[in-house]
């Protein structure tokens, strides 16, 4: 089984399309950890939303957490940029609600980093877009912190700010 899961997890991490879904076709568990203790999920190449699908499509959870800091593959791909790959994450019941250790949702680290794109996706879709994280910051503060202006900019016009 574990052999099983590591082969999975590393043709996610690959991006190999073709051996995840042959390996999915042969009964491998989509929600089994590897070595690490991680999903294939969890370690997939995010820029590769049709790895993403696949594994969705198999039952994959979209809402399982890393061990360390509590992120989800949503605060993954949230943080990195990757809004293909979110749009199927949500599509897929990704919670991008889930708070990670330092109570950041996905969105406070869209807006850190300063992905427009990803921030107008998850501004429709986060509760309390407001939220104040662990630290007090709310995403708005995050995008201006960091000189995030048209972020700050599109928060603040969407939010009532």
């Amino acid at each position: 089984m574990t052999g099983e899961a590591n082969r999975l997890s590393s043709a996610s991490a690959r991006g190999d399309l073709a051996k995840v879904e042959m390996l999915l076709q042969n009964g491998a568990d989509v929600n089994a950890n590897n070595v690490f203790g991680r999903t294939p999920l969890q370690v997939m190449k995010l820029g590769n939303p049709a790895i993403a699908e696949a594994l969705l499509r198999a039952n994959a959870n979209p809402n399982v957490r890393d061990h360390v800091r509590g992120l989800t593959i949503t605060h993954d791909a949230a943080r990195d940029g990757y809004v293909d790959t979110l749009r199927v994450l949500i599509d897929h019941g990704a919670d991008v609600n889930l708070l990670d250790k330092d109570g950041n949702l996905p969105l406070h680290l869209a807006a850190r980093e300063g992905y427009l794109d990803v921030v107008q996706l998850l501004v429709g879709c986060t509760k309390d877009a407001a939220r104040h994280n662990s630290g007090g910051h709310t995403p708005y503060d995050l995008a201006t912190m960091n000189n995030r202006v048209s972020i700050a900019q599109y928060i603040q016009a969407h939010m009532n700010l």
